[in-house]
């Protein structure tokens, strides 16, 4: 049995003291492909530099809603490092995707900065459609803005929704204009109300699994630092509610990813 997670952050500075050990545990349980996202230029070019050392990993590069400079100079001086980084490394077909990019209105209160942000996600987009890739979506409390600019700009090679909130409207309309949905460490919370609604909502050919580590633990090791190994109890949740084997939902899931990333 075979995980593919789709969205990790290897890079993250808590695995400074012992990633490439960690590395080397995740392959021999099973997960033998993942990919590091980006989120900003330095994270991006950590996942290029890691997709290049390991055969298995692959990463994204983008700048995410949360990490757009202050500066509006360093800003479109980022994004254009970001096209560049994607262009000089983009025929060693290790770079999956524009991403994470997107919309985070939970933490950006100031109307400006949430216009900005909705800028820089369109532009992230054309570049996106300009290298022929797909996107990686963060969206979190801007549910109708993300959805609007997404029916307003078409990508072309479509994306994910990675770490995909629980909601009705947002998955509905996400699996109308083509995109996958990627279930993470919270569809296993106790006190996650409509996951089973929202996974039975997506079918089989849409769905992704992802740990998001280091962030948000899945239970029963929630509270801890998440890794990629903990891939298998996302997968386990999709196949109590889907009925299915484990085995079944990582084939499923991994075949999903390896569609959508072209690998």
């Amino acid at each position: 049995m075979e995980f593919f997670d789709s969205h990790c952050h290897l890079d993250d500075e808590r695995f400074d003291e012992d990633r490439e050990k960690l590395i080397a545990e995740i392959k021999k349980a099973g997960i033998t492909k993942f990919v590091s996202a980006g989120y900003s230029v330095e994270s991006s070019i950590k996942g290029v530099a890691l997709s290049k050392t390991y055969d298995y990993i692959y990463t994204t590069c983008g700048i995410s809603p949360n990490d757009i400079p202050q500066n509006e100079e360093k800003l479109w001086k980022d994004i254009e490092a970001i096209k560049n980084l994607v262009k000089d490394y983009i025929k060693d077909k290790k770079i999956v995707a524009i991403g994470e990019i997107g919309l985070d209105y939970y933490w950006e209160k100031d109307l400006q900065r949430r216009e900005i942000q909705r800028q820089v996600f369109i532009k992230q987009i054309e570049i996106a459609n300009a290298l022929d890739l797909p996107i990686v979506i963060h969206t979190r409390e801007a549910v109708m803005d993300t959805l609007e600019i997404l029916k307003k700009y078409t990508v072309n090679k479509k994306g994910v929704f990675h770490c995909c909130p629980l909601n009705r409207e947002l998955v509905k309309e996400a699996l109308k204009l083509g995109f996958y949905i990627s279930f993470a460490g919270p569809v296993t919370f106790k006190n996650s109300k409509n996951a089973n609604e929202i996974i039975e909502m997506v079918p089989e050919d849409k769905m992704l699994i992802e740990t998001d580590s280091p962030y948000l633990a899945p239970e029963p090791v929630r509270g801890t630092r998440n890794d990629p190994r903990n891939v298998k109890y996302i997968a386990q949740k999709i196949a109590d509610v889907k009925e299915k084997t484990i085995e079944e939902i990582a084939k499923i899931t991994y075949t999903n990813a390896e569609k959508i990333f072209n690998i």
